[in-house]
């Protein structure tokens, strides 16, 4: 993906993410899928990216080659909005009524109202790697930078805060409300689990493989937090006290944004394939 040295060759189009919801009936296979539809992005290569459901009962996605936000509805109907400074990564549906993202070209938070209305924040931390971006528990908006290894903290109002890590260069990439109040997120080289209170006190979980590339993180319904292996194929669950299990991914299509739909079905982006495709479980 754009914007990313080559120093670290792990790319991130790679990263898997994935949202687990575990209950207490056994998992589903991905042959339990009824139905299954994709829809054609109208710009070619435009490499849609992450996804999250909007206020307005649509999907919105960034497309990190088309320099554009994306609305797709659950019809199949999509209007695309360009960026006017950058390249959009990732994508959450903020407290105010808006969808925030992070504009990694440009090293700016933007917002997008359902109107299609951009106005953008920049951060602090040059060159910082904006990627990961969720609504914090406290009415904020929450972003990873992965080359600055801050978490930030961005206003409704456009305030920046930046905390940093305390391993060094351990690439932050997803990050989660989780159901305890605080924010959990993945450090992709630095092999851990993170986790940040709305106050910015850091707590850091290794994971028990070495080379694992945590990168999707979410929150199941089970109450705690999932995220996705991308080195070793596998889906990890750590719950708030920090206790972690890993086990075997057996998925058979590798999305790279994920979230729930207003139709309770599952919406996701498949970068590669230009795509964003829906599917059904039974």
């Amino acid at each position: 993906m754009a914007g990313y040295p080559a120093v670290r060759p792990l790319s991130i189009g790679l990263f898997l993410v994935l949202v687990v919801g575990a209950t207490a009936m056994p998992a589903r296979a991905m042959t339990d899928v009824r139905r299954f539809r994709e829809f054609g992005v109208p710009t070619p290569d435009s490499s849609p990216t992450w996804i999250t459901a909007g206020p307005d009962g649509a999907l919105w996605f960034t497309e990190a080659g088309g320099d554009s936000i994306g609305r797709i509805t659950t019809a199949g109907d999509i209007s695309e909005f360009p960026v006017p400074m950058g390249s959009p990564t990732e994508i959450t549906a903020g407290p105010d009524g808006a969808l925030w993202f992070t504009d990694q070209g440009s090293n700016n938070i933007g917002r997008i109202t359902t109107a299609g209305e951009i106005t953008e924040f920049s951060v602090p931390t040059d060159r910082s790697g904006l990627s990961g971006i969720t609504a914090g528990p406290d009415g904020n908006i929450w972003f990873t930078e992965y080359w600055g290894n801050n978490i930030g903290r961005i206003t409704t109002g456009g305030d920046v805060m930046e905390f940093a890590i305390p391993t060094a260069d351990s690439s932050p990439l997803g990050i989660t409300t989780g159901p305890d109040g605080n924010l959990w997120f993945t450090e992709v080289w630095g092999n851990n689990i993170g986790r940040i209170t709305p106050d910015g006190a850091i707590s850091e979980f290794p994971l028990a493989h070495s080379i694992s590339y945590p990168s999707g993180i979410t929150t199941g319904s089970d109450g705690s937090v999932w995220f996705a292996e991308a080195g070793g194929h596998r889906i990890g669950r750590i719950t708030t006290e920090g206790t972690i299990r890993e086990s075997p991914s057996k998925a058979t299509i590798d999305p790279t944004g994920i979230t729930t739909g207003s139709d309770g079905n599952l919406w996701f982006t498949e970068c590669g394939g230009n795509a964003i495709a829906e599917v059904r479980l039974l």
